[in-house]
């Protein structure tokens, strides 16, 4: 795997080795055949947190996820869960983790209440007498309650992705992982997820979270983790990444052109914001902010409000992906 970036490297905690951990990847490397799928991944996630995995289709999200699950043996490297080793003591593990990994399978001629009382038969912590009050709580937590009778066949997409995650959420987990859970959802539906994910967070447990919607993963997450074919190129807490990829200066300002054409015949690289507000971006190698206000002012440009830029995930996401690419 190469070197994270400098920009990755600041964002890691330096005390997150030293915190209680939900699972460990060190090393963790799979191939099939001549495709490398993960490529010698190191990646701690801290007790508690909310963690986004995220990464182009092939990056190797859901195989690193597999192997962290023990569904699938890696070629070299080692991996925890909960404090056990994994594949050796996944038994001793799974019975606290709630898992939907590449989209739930049941049964097509069971309604959706009798497929979730077969999961719940075979979950070691559930007592009998326990199961159906699970099943109707569990349904009705996903919103399937008035559906629960129906056949899986005849559910959407996103009826099938609801019973699944239903299933991962049978009883308190200490760990949830959810691989693209908002797949085939409608806006109601993943605003539902949104709202399971923050509840299963403030109530103690861990969330691993795939997922390709940086706006839902930026809402939802405290921690992030990001790949580009099969190796590790960022991880942290969401706060100190974005931190760490602020860059540039927001000027907000009514004289757009005239902002523009003062800052680049000074040399300054900047662009026209595209927010709700008018205004100009300055590039993150620009002069200091005094000075390139100064700058402005002089110039007659009318300046509302200036601020320090603070990155979204999405633009963190493009640079470090590309980056990854070109290195």
């Amino acid at each position: 795997m190469s070197a994270p970036s400098t920009l990755a490297a600041a964002a890691v905690p330096a005390a997150a080795a030293n915190g209680p951990l939900a699972a460990r990847a060190v090393g963790l490397r799979k191939t099939f055949g001549s495709t490398v799928a993960v490529d010698g991944v190191d990646l701690d996630v801290p007790a508690g947190s909310v963690l986004g995995m995220l990464g182009p289709n092939g990056s190797g999200k859901t195989t690193l996820i597999r192997m962290l699950l023990g569904l699938t043996r890696a070629d070299s490297g080692s991996a925890e869960l909960l404090g056990h080793r994994i594949p050796e003591d996944v038994a001793r593990a799974l019975p606290h983790v709630g898992a939907l990994v590449e989209g739930p399978g049941f049964h097509p001629f069971l309604s959706g209440r009798d497929n979730l009382l077969r999961v719940a038969a075979t979950e070691p912590l559930l007592g009998n007498r326990e199961i159906r009050g699970a099943v109707d709580t569990a349904l009705d937590r996903v919103g399937l309650a008035d559906a629960a009778g129906r056949r899986f066949r005849g559910y959407s997409l996103g009826m099938k992705q609801r019973l699944g995650l239903a299933g991962a959420l049978l009883l308190p987990r200490r760990l949830v992982v959810l691989d693209e859970p908002t797949n085939g959802l409608d806006p109601a539906g993943t605003r539902d997820v949104r709202r399971i994910i923050a509840e299963l967070h403030a109530a103690g447990s861990t969330v691993i979270v795939s997922s390709h919607l940086l706006a839902e993963v930026e809402a939802t997450c405290t921690h992030v983790a990001v790949l580009q074919s099969g190796s590790l190129v960022a991880s942290g807490s969401l706060a100190a990444l974005l931190e760490s990829g602020t860059g540039g200066l927001d000027v907000t300002t009514p004289d757009v052109e005239l902002a523009l054409a003062t800052l680049r015949d000074a040399g300054i690289t900047a662009y026209a914001a595209t927010g709700d507000d008018p205004g100009v971006v300055v590039s993150e190698d620009g002069p200091p902010t005094a000075e390139t206000i100064a700058l402005l002012v002089r110039a007659g440009v009318a300046v509302h409000e200036a601020r320090r830029r603070r990155a979204r995930l999405e633009e963190l996401f493009a640079r470090l992906t590309e980056r990854s690419l070109s290195e």
